[in-house]
């Protein structure tokens, strides 16, 4: 999937994740959170397994984590992701690559 457009996914609330997308020539992973020493790898680690999963190869992806499980993370990705592309809910793969 290619990023057209800035795409906004989730909140500020704790628990919860804020994941902003947008167009760029490379991959870039911005992180900031309130965990960022005890659980950072794995934030940095769910989100690049969920691009690549959707097979997003550049963007820059922003993600502002209040304490959200990984769940929560992939879901805030995938809905900025495809928010970026266009897709309405009728045009998700629910039954392919969302998993």
């Amino acid at each position: 999937m290619i990023i057209e457009k800035s795409a906004v996914a989730g909140t500020l609330e704790s628990s919860d994740a804020q994941v902003t997308v947008e167009p760029a020539d490379t991959l870039e992973l911005e992180i900031q959170s309130s965990v960022l020493n005890r659980y950072g790898r794995q934030i940095r680690n769910t989100v690049l397994e969920t691009l690549n999963r959707l097979d997003v190869r550049t963007g820059r992806i922003a993600v502002v984590d209040q304490g959200a499980l990984d769940c929560t993370l992939k879901a805030r990705v995938e809905c900025a992701v495809f928010r970026s592309c266009g897709q309405s809910e009728s045009g998700i793969p629910w039954k392919g690559i969302i998993r």
